[in-house]
């Protein structure tokens, strides 16, 4: 019973200090790696170059003047990649002293060749105008937009189209504002309003009544 004791006593004696020394351990191990990004050839800077963490999933990307800065650990291998230029990979020094550290990434450009385009003409000039006529132009933005302002569109989606949540809110406020307004006397009657007659007449004229299945 002593004996455990003692042992419990110099369990909480140097636990502190195995605490202290893992966290040491762990700051140590953290480096704030900062660099920019230049050419091979030419020394200049590659804006937008993703720099990630392998088998991490996190990572940067290099500003227009190709600076970057990224936390990860001593040991860990960084991807270097960017459109028209070659794969580059740094593995970080696990002996590098302190917690920062600069660079810079030289990156070689890289070709790429496209499968080969043959362009043929027409056999004839008269297939050429045939084919030209007959091909199919897509609308452009503003003859787009004048097709979606078409009055009779329109009509069309406000009686097909469900109201959503706003415009039923909207319709609910306003039946609950007429209520009160006519609260304690008798709501006036449509049938004996002029202009309500007249938007009857225009909805008959317009075809609003008719069946959808005609």
């Amino acid at each position: 019973m002593h004996i455990k004791k003692i042992y419990i006593l110099f369990t909480f004696l140097f636990v502190p200090f195995l605490l202290k020394a893992q966290i040491t351990q762990f700051k140590d191990s953290i480096i704030q790696l900062s660099g920019i990004t230049m050419t091979a050839d030419s020394l200049r800077a590659i804006p937008a170059v993703s720099i990630m963490v392998k088998g991490q999933g996190r990572g940067t990307i290099s500003n227009s003047q190709g600076v970057f800065s990224i936390v990860a650990f001593k040991g860990d291998t960084l991807s270097f990649t960017a459109v028209g230029f070659k794969k580059k990979d740094y593995r970080i020094d696990p002996t590098l002293p302190g917690n920062n550290y600069s660079m810079i990434q030289l990156m070689v450009e890289d070709t790429t060749y496209l499968p080969v385009t043959i362009i043929k003409p027409y056999p004839t000039r008269e297939e050429f105008e045939r084919a030209f006529v007959s091909s199919d132009i897509p609308d452009d933005a503003y003859e787009i937009a004048r097709k979606n302002t078409q009055a009779a569109r329109l009509r069309a989606l406000a009686r097909y189209t469900p109201i959503d949540g706003r415009e039923g809110v909207n319709m609910f406020l306003n039946k609950q504002a007429q209520s009160l307004y006519y609260a304690g006397q008798q709501p006036p009657q449509n049938i004996f309003n002029p202009l309500a007659w007249a938007q009857f007449i225009q909805a008959w004229k317009r075809g609003d009544f008719k069946r959808k299945d005609d």
